[in-house]
């Protein structure tokens, strides 16, 4: 880890929505930074400048960006490709390994990570989660003969549990490790390598704070050697512009696959933006202040009389899901005095950022104290 002293209040800065909100939602969307969006904006002022006259420079700045988010992961930029969302990048996923076995999952996860398999007739077993976790031996537990995926997120959208990526990439097998990282890219370090991740997807939105319409598929040489791409453009053949009808090589790096057509260079622009953000704050760094606060977070909630429904200890990550026993009176109270986070059924999502500050909580508990009596 770095040893650099980080001003985490001229970062804050980068952040204009803190000067009017106690944003505790980046779980659901992350708000963008200053730099972010210029990085964005400088792709429309040189279209209202010159039309598409840096089509090939701004060819150039998607590699940087591919560069940065490769980094971000430990993964090599020819296994990068940029998408519209999770959605988008775990279809491309399922693409290239359907047929491959039955797929072990579990019942916390969003939708995304289950229900693509499903549409392909993969049958997907639930792996236990008795104490809201998904563990290496419970993924083992779920493992058969016809299984052969595991498709889990980094991070559960539903109760903030994070998955020892390490452990259950050790416990694999001959099995595909397919990873949801929205929940977690951005804000906890993912070294795809390491943790023998063969597929990752995430959405730009969420933690990366890039804003809608921009996410990242990792597809490693493994899995890209696995299936020939379902879909490709003019763009995902070598030398597209010798523009041929009667002869084509495709490529055989990720964004072949999934970068069909002229690219979204706005959103890629922010996204790889995004990327440096973090790899300047030092990804470690990032997530040492977001678990900290989150920790200082679960505290003050004890303190205050509220009950924590995430797990405990190694297994939390930087979002709390809260028991309350009116959810939509709850977060209308919290929302009527600036303060953002996620209604959820069982109670309200909070998210702690590394732009959030231990401000932010004291102002979030003094208004769940102030709504008790009427709330709980």
């Amino acid at each position: 880890m770095s040893d650099k002293i980080i001003d985490w209040e001229r970062v804050r800065s980068d952040f204009p929505v803190t000067e009017r909100l106690v944003y505790l939602n980046s779980a659901a969307a992350g708000p963008v930074a200053r730099p972010i969006a210029e990085a964005a904006m400088s792709f429309y002022q040189d279209m209202l400048a010159s039309g598409d006259a840096r089509w090939f420079e701004w060819r150039e700045q998607i590699e940087e960006a591919r560069q940065n988010v490769a980094r971000l992961i430990n993964a090599d930029p020819d296994e990068i490709a940029f998408t519209t969302n999770t959605s988008t990048g775990m279809n491309l996923i399922v693409d290239a390994l359907e047929g491959a076995g039955e797929v072990v999952s579990c019942r916390l996860e969003f939708p995304v990570s289950t229900i693509p398999w499903m549409h392909r007739r993969m049958a997907v077993h639930f792996a236990e989660t008795p104490d809201g976790c998904v563990t290496a031996e419970a993924i083992r537990r779920a493992m058969t003969k016809r299984t052969a995926i595991i498709s889990i997120s980094h991070v559960q959208y539903s109760n903030g549990a994070r998955a020892d990526l390490f452990e259950i990439g050790r416990a694999k097998g001959d099995h595909w490790l397919v990873v949801n990282a929205s929940q977690s890219a951005g804000v906890l370090p993912i070294d795809v390598k390491r943790m023998r991740i063969d597929a990752l997807c995430a959405t730009g939105h969420k933690w990366m704070c890039a804003g809608y319409g921009v996410g990242f598929v990792y597809l490693s040489r493994r899995v890209m050697a696995h299936a020939a791409p379902r879909v490709i453009s003019w763009m995902s053949v070598h030398e597209p512009f010798a523009m041929r009808n009667d002869h084509f090589t495709v490529r055989a790096d990720a964004a072949a696959r999934a970068e069909v057509g002229c690219p979204h260079f706005a959103g890629i622009f922010a996204l790889g933006r995004a990327a440096r953000y973090v790899l300047d704050l030092g990804p470690e760094r990032v997530a040492e202040r977001a678990l900290a606060l989150n920790q200082h977070l679960t505290r003050e909630l004890d303190r205050a009389g509220w009950r924590v429904l995430s797990p405990p200890g190694e297994a939390r990550s930087a979002e709390t899901l809260v028991a309350a026993a009116e959810p939509a009176r709850v977060v209308a109270h919290l929302k009527a005095r600036g303060i953002a986070v996620t209604e959820k059924p069982e109670g309200f999502r909070v998210a702690t950022h590394f732009f959030n500050t231990a401000g932010d909580v004291a102002r979030l508990i003094a208004a769940l104290d102030e709504a008790w009596a009427q709330v709980v």
